[in-house]
């Protein structure tokens, strides 16, 4: 064991990151859009619950996003959905850059980015029961089993999506790792208020995009699956 493993074996679990910040370099256009559109589009972490009203500027259902990565699925989406609001979890910051730039490219008033800490992000500033979907595309399977706890879709986490879902509201995930899926899919059935809406994994929505992930997936032959789970009292 080195010792960076050593000292994520002492921490609990409420301080496992679910992501690693990689140094990526920005492209020159990515920089720019960060510089001039993040103060107009992105919403700053604080330790206060959001007004979706105040920051959408109508009472349209919220969608949240975790881990958008470089964002065309996510401004396909908003940008097919004007009567939906959606909320970006980033923490990488060329992915925030090139959706910046989309959405003002696509003119998308229902998009927003929070670029920070999922976990803390939908605690700290997403009420209860408000949500009416969350997507999760093509997250980080962290195969390693020491890595396992490192992994999004987990109890206690589906626990606190199920907190922050309206009734009747959806939780969205696709992977591309089959021992995370089959993972994903027992830690869904056990969360309390989560019922799956079909008899194991999923059908393909029509209207999710295809992202870079997903192609990468089916080129190196692995199996697309998909889970889609309801909230229910």
């Amino acid at each position: 064991m080195n010792e960076a493993d050593a000292v994520e074996k002492k921490q609990p679990f409420r301080d496992v990151k679910t992501y690693v910040v990689r140094a990526s370099r920005m492209t020159s256009a990515q920089k720019r859009n960060y510089a001039e559109l993040s103060p107009l589009w992105c919403v700053p972490y604080r330790e206060s619950l959001i007004d979706y009203a105040s920051l959408f500027g109508n009472d349209n259902p919220v969608t949240i996003e975790i881990g958008f990565g470089m964002g065309s699925a996510t401004a396909e989406i908003a940008s097919n959905n004007p009567d939906k609001n959606y909320i970006g979890i980033e923490v990488h910051r060329p992915g925030i850059g090139k959706l910046l730039g989309e959405i003002r490219s696509r003119n998308l008033e229902n998009l927003r980015i929070i670029e920070g800490d999922a976990s803390a992000v939908l605690s700290n500033m997403i009420a209860d029961a408000s949500v009416s979907a969350f997507h999760v595309f093509f997250p980080d399977p962290w195969p390693k089993k020491r890595h396992h706890k490192r992994r999004l879709v987990q109890r206690s986490r589906t626990d606190l999506f199920a907190s922050k879902l309206e009734e009747g509201g959806y939780f969205y995930m696709v992977t591309d790792w089959s021992e995370y899926a089959d993972f994903a899919l027992s830690e869904l059935a056990a969360t309390e208020g989560f019922v799956n809406a079909y008899e194991g994994f999923a059908e393909k929505k029509a209207w999710r995009p295809e992202t870079k992930f997903e192609v990468r997936g089916i080129r190196a032959a692995r199996e697309i699956r998909e889970l889609y789970f309801i909230r229910s009292n």
